[in-house]
Order: C-alpha cells, then sequence, then structure tokens
C-alpha cells in the first residue's frame, strides 16, 4: 500500500506502508543507531513522535517479548528505508510489521531516510504526518502544519505509571534470561519516579543493590519520604520538562532530604528545580554512539541517548557544576550539585540498546547513597 511522509515545511517522500494503515502524526526525528529497534520502539521517551531510522535495514531481527523496554509502544510512527519481513533471530515470536500493525503503529518505508536525516539535521526537527488513506500532498502538508509544537507539551504525564509498584527484576543473562531478585538481599531502598521510565533502568538500579518502588509522576514528595528511602531516582521520558510545574514542585520539596539521581528528562526536571531553565535544541540526539565526558574524571565514554532538550547551564549560577559534556554540540550531558548528593546525566547509562560505558553511574549513586546513610 502506497504511504505518504509529508513535513511541515512542504517536504514530501512517498513510499510503502507496512504495519498499521491510516494516518500517524508527531515531531519527525531520527535516530543513528545500528541495532535495538525494538527497545527504540518501546521507549516511552518517543511519545508524540515519529523515529526514522539512519541504519537502513530494519526487521532483520524481527521481535521478541524480552527487549521490550515498556508496556506498550507509545511512538507515532516508524520511517525506515527498507523493511526485512523475513526475519532469523533465535528468540523472535513475529515480525515487526505484525508487531506495529498489532499496536496500532503505521510505517514507512522505501524512502530515502539518508535526504530526510539530512533535511531535518539542517532544517531542524518538526511536525510531520504518515498517511495511507489520503493521497493529496496540499491536504497532508496542511494537517502537518496544523499540529502543535512540542514545546509546552506535557507528555510525561501520559505515559506514567497509575499507581505505585515494586520492582524485583534483574538484568538479563543468557543462562537466565530476567532473574527475580530477593527484596531482602537488596541494601539500598530507592523511591523512582516514573516519567516514562525504560525497564532496564529499573534492572540496573536492581542489580546495583536497590530495592526499587516506582511512582507515578504526580506522586507528593511528602510520601516518597515517608517511605524512608535511601534515595531518590528521576526517571526517562518524553516531552517538554517545563509544562511539568507541579512535578518540579514536588522535587524541590525532596532536594536536600535524600540524594538524587536523575536520567534525562528527570535531569532535565532537575536542573528546573534547581532554579535552572531548558532549551529545545535543533534536532536533539538520538542513538547509541554519542561521546561524552565524564568531567570529574576526564574520561570519554560512548553512550545511548534520547533527547531534543538540555539544560541551560550557565542558568544554574552556583548551584550546580557540569559534570559531564557532550562531545559533538557540547551542551550540557550531566550536572552535580555544588554541595548536595545529587547528580543526573542526559544519557542512558542503562543503554538499552546501546553500549555500557557509563554503566558505572549506578555505583555512583549507590556510593552515594552509602555515604548518606554514614552520615
Amino acid at each position: 500500500m502506497k504511504a505518504i511522509l509529508a513535513l511541515a515545511d512542504g517536504r514530501i517522500f512517498e513510499g510503502i506502508s507496512f504495519g498499521a494503515s491510516g494516518e500517524a502524526t508527531g515531531e519527525v526525528v531520527f535516530n543513528t543507531a545500528m541495532s535495538g529497534y525494538q527497545e527504540v520502539l518501546t521507549d516511552p521517551s518517543y511519545k508524540g513522535q515519529m523515529v526514522t531510522m539512519t541504519y537502513p535495514q530494519i526487521g532483520n531481527t524481527g521481535i521478541n517479548p524480552e527487549d521490550i523496554e515498556s508496556r506498550g509502544l507509545f511512538l507515532s510512527g516508524f520511517i525506515v528505508k527498507e523493511y526485512l519481513d523475513c526475519y532469523s533471530n533465535w528468540r523472535a515470536t513475529m515480525s515487526l510489521a505484525a508487531y506495529l500493525k498489532e499496536n496500532g503503529v503505521v510505517g514507512i518505508q522505501r524512502i530515502d531516510t539518508r535526504a530526510l536525516t539530512r533535511h531535518l539535521r539542517d532544517k531542524g526537527a518538526q511536525n510531520g504526518i504518515i498517511s495511507t488513506v489520503d493521497p493529496a500532498h496540499d491536504s497532508l502538508i496542511a494537517k502537518a502544519k496544523s499540529l502543535p509544537s512540542m514545546v509546552g507539551l506535557d507528555l510525561a504525564s501520559g505515559v506514567s505509571c497509575e499507581k505505585p509498584y515494586h520492582w524485583t527484576e534483574g538484568e538479563w543473562n543468557l543462562a537466565n534470561g530476567y532473574p527475580q531478585v530477593d527484596s531482602s538481599t537488596l541494601k539500598y531502598k530507592v523511591v523512582a519516579y516514573d516519567f516514562g521510565i525504560k525497564y532496564n533502568i529499573l534492572r540496573c538500579l536492581v542489580n546495583a543493590g536497590c530495592d526499587v518502588t516506582v511512582v507515578p509522576a504526580n506522586f507528593p514528595a511528602e510520601k516518597a519520604l515517608a517511605m524512608n528511602p535511601d534515595g531518590i531516582f528521576l526517571s526517562n521520558g518524553p516531552g517538554d520538562p517545563e509544562p511539568l510545574v507541579g512535578v518540579q514542585a514536588e522535587i524541590r520539596m525532596l532536594i536536600g532530604k535524600k540524594p538524587i539521581f536523575g536520567i534525562c528528562l528527570g535531569h532535565q526536571l532537575l536542573g528546573l528545580a534547581l532554579g535552572g531553565k531548558t532549551v529545545k535544541l535543533p534536532f536533539g540526539n538520538h542513538g547509541s554512539n554519542l561521546p561524552v565526558m565524564d568531567m570529574s574524571t576526564r574520561k570519554v565514554e560512548i553512550t545511548s541517548q534520547n533527547h531534543g532538550f538540555a539544560v541551560d547551564l550557565d542558568s544554574l549560577g552556583d548551584t550546580a557544576c557540569l559534570g559531564h559534556e557532550n562531545l559533538n554540540d557540547q551542551t550540557v550531558e550531566g550536572i552535580r550539585h555544588s554541595n548536595l548528593p545529587i547528580f543526573s546525566v542526559q544519557h542512558h547509562p542503562e543503554a538499552s540498546p546501546g553500549p555500557h560505558d557509563s554503566h558505572y553511574l549506578f555505583g555512583r549513586f549507590v556510593e552515594m547513597m552509602e555515604k548518606h546513610r554514614m552520615q
């Protein structure tokens, strides 16, 4: 079936549909990862977006029930150069196209994704529409232009859990898959705020010795502190952090009470709670091959990233210092509080998909909680 991708600036790409039919709208971004499309599909941080994979062949490893990062698919559409329906993977149980169709996600293939990526890089991420039902270019462009900007959108509230739950699953291993860990063996009690949390973050916390209780995005700080945790974790998530004023207020009430570790949207929300500002990046950073420097050690690590906003370091004044720096665009990749046991990173140390260079950050969080215990 013919499919058309129309961008708000009038650029048109014609291709073939796969997955669900109909229309999908959202901000069009590109991801430079060479593998891990299933984890990308199930990352809640992509809510409201249509993802372009720059790797040309997608679908050859199928879909399996283990490599998922959330309870469902939250992205609006999926854009690839060449979809391969014939998959080969000993864990796979279905094709990518069947998975997209089952979850109502529209896909488009056989378009020039290199041209699309260069266009987004030069012109910036922008709204678009994929349609299998409307062949009129002018109509599709008008629909894309009418879509709301990502700036000002609270998307995290729509992907967060509805009530608290306990997490005991550890990291995957070949022999046992995902093991269930006895809570009595876990030393540190952590309350994890869910703004769109990825499962592998929770698994990494458990493997680091954390007994994790996940709570909704709007969970009151007073209730979180009443659980007497050793630390607070602020998760990744989609959209603009600025509209989440209620969440920022709750984080402010947690500052100075417990050690805090934030990732991605959690990092941005922490920056806002500390009195800083965030900015919208031209096309963001989405991929698993992006270099970052840890400013405390001067070591360079290759990281997984997925964000369209960044913290403005100058707006934080003396409250926090630069913890990590993106070596591609020099944006803030992490901050450290000047006096308190608080730090956050923009990238993903759980890296699913991606490299594990930044995995040590979970150990840094544990060390911080242990030191705070002894005070």
